[in-house]
């Protein structure tokens, strides 16, 4: 099934308007999605390698404009979107002490959940509303977000179809992995921070 699925999205990759698709992705991903981009831009990048720099610049760029999307939210909208988004995530519970603690490492903050599969969402939501300044928030966000596409990207111009034949042959693990990742980050967030 997952092998399925994957062969899905590398025929949806090669689509006309998968670009487009990408960028919306990447958009609401950063803001209110709960899917990463990740799920469309490597199958993208695998079907079309020479267009690697294109496709995570496009990544990058949206991502950053979904994640003032977000940090909007968090300053205007807060108790009727971002509120529930926060709890939709489980972090309403220490939401107070943690934006406390943001204030001081705000900028760290970002960068780490621009790299990490740590929902980037709840960064930009809190950015906003914690009032980190906006501008630090984007040049955190351009870093953390381009360092995580351009990386995916450069792996998989590089390697090609060693990568391709790898992701096939390991799928399991590499979602398996992916998801312990994305656990680890929200048991990191919920005990340490």
């Amino acid at each position: 099934m997952l092998l399925r699925l994957y062969n899905y999205l590398i025929v949806l990759a090669g689509h006309k308007y998968s670009l487009f698709v990408l960028a919306l992705i990447a958009f609401v991903e950063s803001s209110i999605f709960p899917i990463p981009p990740d799920v469309m831009l490597i199958p993208m990048i695998i079907a079309a390698r020479n267009r690697a720099w294109l496709i995570a610049g496009v990544c990058t760029v949206f991502s950053v404009l979904g994640g003032l999307f977000g940090y909007l939210i968090g300053v205007f909208l807060f108790e009727e979107v971002g509120r529930p988004i926060i709890e939709f995530y489980n972090f309403s519970n220490q939401f107070s002490e943690f934006a406390v603690k943001y204030n001081e490492w705000g900028a760290w903050a970002v960068l780490i959940a621009g790299i990490t599969p740590f929902p980037y969402k709840v960064i930009t939501i809190l950015s906003g509303f914690s009032s980190i300044d906006i501008v630090v928030f984007v040049v955190f966000s351009i870093i953390a977000r381009g360092a995580r596409f351009f990386l995916v990207a450069a792996l998989l111009w590089y390697y090609g179809e060693a990568i391709k034949s790898f992701i096939e042959r390991h799928l399991g693990w590499l979602l398996a992995t992916f998801i312990f990742l994305l656990l680890g980050s929200f048991i990191l967030v919920k005990f340490v921070i």
